[in-house]
């Protein structure tokens, strides 16, 4: 609930912005790499937790169809003023040496892809906020990279506030989401399912069941400056009501993931096409 009352504050906040005109002209790809630190814990729901460094590439490109910016990877099967379809893409870290997985079998990394169906709700008459509603339904593949697996599938409606020049400060986009989670019982299973084999006093046997996951709030704030891009983000992980609560692999039930990340650029198209 405070998370959803963080989210309409910044909606409506986003209301009473300065106008401000956004024809801009941008590069139709830019090329670069940095590095990004993370701290989140080893699945949703565990107590334990792991913090990366790891190098990652920039790509921004502004194409008809595939559109890559620092968000998300789209290809745009269909786009009108107020509705678009495009792919989403997620996944999951492998899981080792988890406490409350110990003697179980290791979760290997997944990799999540579907459809996205996004409905345009609202859009500042300045263009520089916008509000949208976000349905993507993702399949869950399971591999170690010797096999594939299918972990079963997620859904994921979010609400989704972005605004530009965020707060009055020039250059600085500020983007929130929030929404539930539901996942079937296989996907649900390979996380928080404890096999008959692998019980003990303290972690019974446990067959999971398919709904409601949880409910996630993000918050993030970015900025392109002449050579480099940085970019900060919070996610709030909220499992209680979830159908797997009272998993003996649930070890909390709030918890938050954070991040920084910047990158510098090293190469940008000559050719200008228009911002969206």
């Amino acid at each position: 609930m405070r998370a959803f009352i963080v989210f309409l504050r910044a909606a409506a906040l986003s209301m009473f912005i300065l106008p401000s005109a956004y024809a801009n002209q941008v590069p139709l790809w830019e090329v670069g790499a940095g590095v990004a630190v993370i701290d989140f814990p080893h699945y949703r729901g565990s107590n334990e937790r792991e913090s990366y460094l790891l190098p990652i590439p920039y790509v921004v490109y502004h194409g008809d169809f595939l559109k890559i910016d620092r968000q998300r990877v789209r290809g745009q099967l269909f786009q009108s003023d107020k509705i678009e379809l495009d792919v989403s893409l997620n996944g999951s870290v492998p899981v080792r040496n988890n406490g409350a997985r110990q003697g179980m079998p290791n979760l290997d990394p997944t990799f999540e892809i579907g459809p996205s169906f996004n409905i345009l709700l609202h859009r500042a008459v300045s263009e520089i906020a916008e509000v949208e509603l976000r349905l993507p339904v993702r399949a869950v593949i399971g591999s170690d990279f010797s096999y594939l697996r299918s972990v079963g599938w997620i859904f994921q409606p979010l609400l989704n506030l972005d605004v530009k020049d965020a707060f009055d400060q020039a250059g600085w986009n500020l983007g929130t989401a929030i929404g539930p989670i539901f996942t079937n019982r296989r996907y649900n299973q390979y996380f928080y399912g404890v096999e008959t084999q692998y019980s003990r006093a303290d972690r019974p046997a446990y067959n999971a069941k398919g709904g409601y996951a949880g409910t996630q709030f993000v918050i993030a704030m970015t900025k392109r400056f002449p050579t480099f891009w940085v970019s900060g983000f919070m996610k709030l992980d909220m499992l209680q009501g979830a159908v797997f609560e009272d998993s003996p692999l649930v070890k909390t039930r709030r918890y938050a993931t954070v991040g920084f990340a910047i990158a510098w650029i090293f190469s940008e198209s000559s050719e200008k096409v228009e911002e969206e």
